[in-house]
């Protein structure tokens, strides 16, 4: 090797490798980024607004909460709010990853963002600019995609170590050609101290981390799924237990009949008509499930109506004393209750709650009311159980009905009868057992044991305290999304750990061959341009196999 081969040729072919090879990484890394980018393309710049002036065309940042927004077919929702009239079906895929369009009438939310695929509506706006939803799930991913976990920070401490000792490795080996190489000395120096300051370069080991976050955090984004920082990722990737709540989590929260028992020649048909007409302008929970089995029909007035505190209602229907309530109730009346007895103890282990009906002294029907198990419940469950999850339910209903549920829906364990202020030290204690817990929530009585988890788990429909606790949000009420969630942020770990032990690799070959350790066996030296090469493929391979995760898909079992 002569001096000349170190002038501008190799220098511009080195700096041209590098910049080549930061050209394709940041291609790469803009790949990682889309999912944010499609989340920022999704809001419309315009809003069709009525107001008594008629109707106008205004950017959405001057949409206010309270005006009246018009959408037809094939507009974007400008703002979150309201619908005032109309009904039409909405993809809504961006914010919770559900690809089936949803229904919406009056009454129901819009979100900004989401496409109207039929229909038109009128609704009113409630929140606009930074306070949207999708706003809020913006600042979420960018939130934690600029965060880092544990095991990055730990490449960063490395990252710290490892340059000084680099720079002492790359004069070392300089120095030692300088002092035993072949001639000229000076050449062989420089080429042997650049080589290895090239080939170390640890762009690779610190990118390693952070491109994994950004891919995984902005997947998980695509499948409905909300990260609130890294260090979320990496604890979910080590639970081992999953806690839920029952009522609104597990169940649909809001009781529905799930039986009707009559005597004396009534049918099931008459015992829901008298009910209903009873409880038609009730708001309990329990009366507007009679009322919604019964088809919601135009109800005859009830004379001399009643509310008995506690225990049910009454009054005189079609000239005719009629009472709806518990035993408490029948008994207090005087009504024989002998004939249910069986069905309410069997209908009280299924978790049910009875309501009898009687007429004129008589009992003729039993009504059971249940809180109902959410439809995908039992084959999401499943998926966890063979993913290798234990799974118990915390609730403060009765052990009966918890029980009830379990069995139904495929629980391990039952930690029944809960205040919640309890919640969090049933918890506590499963993690003094040594057991890395995920606490699966929508209530506010369910923040506390949300925080005292290692990963909290909040339903997207859920309260906004629990929403705010939870390390995780989920944006679809559909529990194969935890599933989702632990697989992806397992997918993105191990992501993370393929690219660092990748990195070290490299760079435990690489500084060994750029040093020269091969020239007394083969004769040969790494040039500086293929070190250039080197470095650019390796930080390249980094954000290429980061961006595998933008392309992952959830493992569905059967």
């Amino acid at each position: 090797m002569q001096a000349r081969h170190l002038y501008f040729e190799a220098s511009v072919m080195i700096i041209g490798l590098i910049n080549l090879g930061h050209a394709l990484e940041q291609r790469a890394r803009q790949r990682s980024s889309k999912a944010l980018e499609r989340l920022l393309d999704l809001t419309p710049a315009q809003a069709r607004v009525i107001t008594d002036d008629g109707e106008s065309l205004i950017p959405v940042s001057a949409v206010q909460p309270g005006m009246t927004v018009r959408l037809a077919t094939g507009d974007r929702v400008p703002v979150d709010g309201k619908i005032q009239e109309g009904e039409a079906w909405l993809d809504e895929a961006m914010l919770t990853g559900e690809a089936v369009p949803q229904s919406k009438t009056a009454g129901d939310m819009l979100y900004a963002g989401t496409l109207l695929q039929d229909g038109a509506v009128r609704f009113v706006a409630s929140a606009t600019g930074n306070h949207t939803t999708l706003s809020r799930i913006i600042q979420l991913v960018r939130q934690a995609q600029s965060s880092k976990p544990d095991v990055g920070r730990l490449a960063d401490r490395i990252s710290s170590i490892f340059v000084p000792v680099v720079v002492a490795i790359a004069l070392l080996s300089g120095l030692i050609w300088y002092l035993f190489g072949p001639q000229p000395q000076i050449a062989y120096t420089l080429v042997i101290a650049t080589t290895v300051l090239i080939i170390a370069c640890p762009c690779a080991l610190g990118l390693a981390t952070p491109m994994s976050i950004i891919a995984g955090v902005g997947r998980a984004a695509e499948l409905g799924v909300l990260v609130r920082d890294a260090d979320a990722l990496q604890r979910a990737s080590k639970i081992d237990t999953i806690v839920f709540d029952k009522t609104g989590t597990l169940t649909t929260g809001s009781p529905q009949v799930s039986e009707v028992v009559a005597w004396h020649n009534r049918d099931r048909r008459s015992i829901l008509h008298i009910a209903a007409a009873l409880e038609q302008s009730s708001n309990h929970p329990l009366a507007k499930a009679i009322v919604a089995e019964s088809g919601n029909a135009k109800q005859p007035d009830v004379e001399q109506f009643r509310t008995i505190r506690g225990k049910g209602v009454s009054g005189t229907l079609n000239s005719r004393d009629v009472v709806l309530g518990n035993v408490a109730l029948m008994n207090d009346q005087g009504i024989d209750c002998q004939p249910a007895l069986n069905d309410i103890d069997r209908l009280t282990q299924q978790g049910a709650t009875p309501v009898l009906l009687a007429e004129e002294g008589q009992l003729i029907g039993l009504i059971a009311l249940r809180d109902t198990l959410r439809t995908e419940s039992r084959n999401a469950l499943q998926r966890l159980h063979q993913d290798g999850f234990r799974l118990i339910m915390l609730t403060g209903d009765h052990e009966n009905t918890a029980h009830a549920i379990a069995a139904e829906a495929g629980i391990d364990d039952v930690i029944a009868g809960v205040l919640p202020e309890g919640k969090a030290d049933a918890i506590a204690r499963l993690q003094q057992q040594g057991r890395k817990v995920a606490m699966v929530g929508d209530g506010i009585n369910d923040a506390p044991a949300l925080a005292q988890a290692d990963v909290g788990i909040a339903m997207g429909g859920g309260s906004d305290v629990a929403v705010e606790t939870a390390a995780i949000t989920l944006m679809r009420a559909d529990l194969n999304s935890i599933a989702d969630a632990l697989a992806m942020s397992s997918a993105t770990m191990k992501n993370i750990r393929q690219n660092l032990f990748g990195a070290f690799i490299y760079n435990s070959v690489g500084i060994p061959v750029a040093a020269g350790v091969l020239y007394p066996l083969t004769g040969t030296l790494l040039s500086p341009i293929v070190a250039g090469a080197a470095m650019a493929l390796s930080s390249i391979t980094v954000v290429s196999n980061a961006n595998r995760l933008l392309r992952y898909h959830p493992p569905r079992r059967q």
